[in-house]
């Protein structure tokens, strides 16, 4: 079971970057990474991936650290991990009309990227629970 949680986790942090290299107009930095990757093709796609794949990558990203966080219990990895979703969803929704969103969206995009690869380097293990129950036995 973890092993598909942690897929997902991955899957929307990996679709909310890939989301946002298709958008050349909208991140420059990001298109032109896209660009010299061969993705330029996807400049088509702009306003789909905007406003519709972004959000949804980013609300699976978000919803699957949640759940993760079920099995684990570590309250840094939650923060981390649901923090780039966060960032991301403020600056498309509520936070775009200002001029600082556009850092806001990177930072959120550079968080989830580091979360994912520390995740897969240092995965997440149970927090022991054995001294809490003998403490609540005494």
């Amino acid at each position: 079971m973890r092993w598909i949680i942690q897929l997902i986790e991955k899957a929307g942090s990996l679709g909310v970057i890939t989301a946002a290299m298709g958008c050349a107009s909208c991140f420059p930095a990001l298109g032109a990474l896209s660009a010299s990757l061969g993705l330029g093709f996807l400049a088509q796609y702009e306003g789909v991936f905007i406003n519709t794949l972004l959000p949804i990558f980013a609300w699976v990203a978000l919803v699957a650290n949640v759940v993760a966080f079920q099995s684990h219990r570590r309250w840094l990895r939650l923060f981390a991990g649901v923090a780039g979703p966060a960032m991301v969803l403020l600056t498309l929704y509520p936070l775009w009309s200002y001029a600082w969103s556009t850092y806001l969206f990177y930072a959120g995009l550079l968080l989830m990227l580091i979360v994912a690869i520390v995740d897969l380097v240092l995965p997440a293990k149970r927090q022991c629970s054995a001294m809490n129950s003998t403490e609540a036995m005494s």
